[in-house]
């Protein structure tokens, strides 16, 4: 009887695991398309900054200069990308952007530093 019960068990957690890789996968794909969210505003609106340093602005891709910043959090990423720091606005000067739209973006340039 406690075969039977263990074959249940065992059968029962099979069945689960193309669930759970099925949960990760769309993470996966949801993480994705916020990069690729975060590349195309990052070209429209913050790349004039961001690529030529203006103004100190971290170049992206410059693994030196994220450092610091990535180490602080994404969260106080984020709250300096919506709020702006020195000579950089609130939104980059985007007023228009969601605050979904620059974590994507600050997901993206901190994707390219690592």
């Amino acid at each position: 009887m406690k075969l039977g019960l263990v074959s249940v068990l065992i059968f029962s957690l099979l069945l689960s695991i193309p669930f759970v890789t099925g949960a990760a996968d769309s993470e996966s794909e949801d993480a994705a398309e916020t990069i690729a969210a975060g590349k195309k505003t990052y070209k429209e609106a913050c790349g004039v900054c961001h690529d030529a340093g203006i103004v100190n602005s971290p170049k992206l891709g410059d693994k030196d200069a994220w450092a610091p910043r990535i180490k602080k959090g994404m969260d106080a990423l984020y709250e300096t990308a919506l709020k702006g720091k020195g000579g950089m606005p609130a939104k980059g000067g985007r007023a228009d952007l969601s605050d979904d739209a620059v974590k994507a973006v600050v997901n993206y340039m901190v994707s390219q530093a690592k």
